[in-house]
């Protein structure tokens, strides 16, 4: 189904019914990469899985988007489908999404996998201080933003120009003040073995939240299917 929600166009499917369950996924995925979670708990709750602008078969956003943007389409998202206080279930980017709209909108619980919200200070790769440094230098700007291309992440790589300056904007503002203010019990689930989001990230989460559990699991980014019937167990539980 589709619906037009901030001037953008947005990929969603809803099936099953009860208690709503909304799922968000991570960044360069889609409404598949949720579904297999969505379809273990249809029978008892009503699930609702969108492409986030950008991804999958919703459109891109006529502009960069920050994470405020996405937030403000996902507040209008819920009110247009008629979700109520829903479980919010959020993976890497859509778990970044599932901490601000959590953090001021009315939800049963939040479930988090891989979802990295805290900025940490540390020393930046030879390549990326060489870009920044060839950046300032008049009349190089356009090499810099060239070479990007380059020793940019796979993310970014792949991404469209609209959506490379979206994933730039995103990735930098911390989140950690909107975490704080998340009273509804939460939990993290992260692999072991996460690069991307390393467990150390999850154990500071863990710290600042007001009511929040962290369960490791074996894995990578992806441990919420890699090990899907355990978590599924674990959710049933928790819900």
């Amino acid at each position: 189904m589709k619906i037009n929600v901030k001037n953008v166009n947005v990929n969603y499917i809803q099936y099953g019914s009860g208690k709503d369950i909304l799922l968000l996924h991570g960044w360069g995925q889609n409404i598949e990469m949720m579904k297999p979670l969505g379809d273990a708990f249809c029978d008892e709750f009503r699930i609702t899985i969108l492409d986030l602008p950008g991804f999958g078969n919703s459109e891109e956003p006529g502009k960069a988007w920050t994470i405020e943007d996405y937030n403000d389409m996902l507040e209008e998202f819920v009110r247009k489908v008629d979700i109520s206080k829903p479980i919010v279930i959020g993976h890497s980017f859509g778990g970044r999404l599932a901490i601000r709209f959590s953090s001021r909108n009315p939800i049963e619980k939040l479930v988090l996998f891989g979802s990295p919200c805290i900025r940490f200070e540390e020393k930046l790769p030879l390549s990326v201080r060489f870009l920044k440094a060839m950046k300032k230098i008049p009349g190089l700007e356009q090499l810099g933003e060239y070479m990007k291309q380059y020793i940019g992440s796979r993310d970014y790589k792949a991404a469209s120009p609209v959506m490379r300056e979206t994933l730039v904007q995103i990735v930098n503002e911390d989140l950690s003040k909107f975490a704080r203010e998340i009273e509804e019990p939460t939990l993290l689930i992260w692999g072991e073995n996460d690069t991307e989001a390393p467990v150390h990230d999850a154990r500071e989460l863990e710290k600042i939240m007001i009511d929040a559990a962290l369960i490791i699991l074996p894995g990578t980014h992806y441990a919420y299917l890699e090990n899907l019937d355990r978590v599924v167990v674990i959710l049933k539980q928790f819900f």
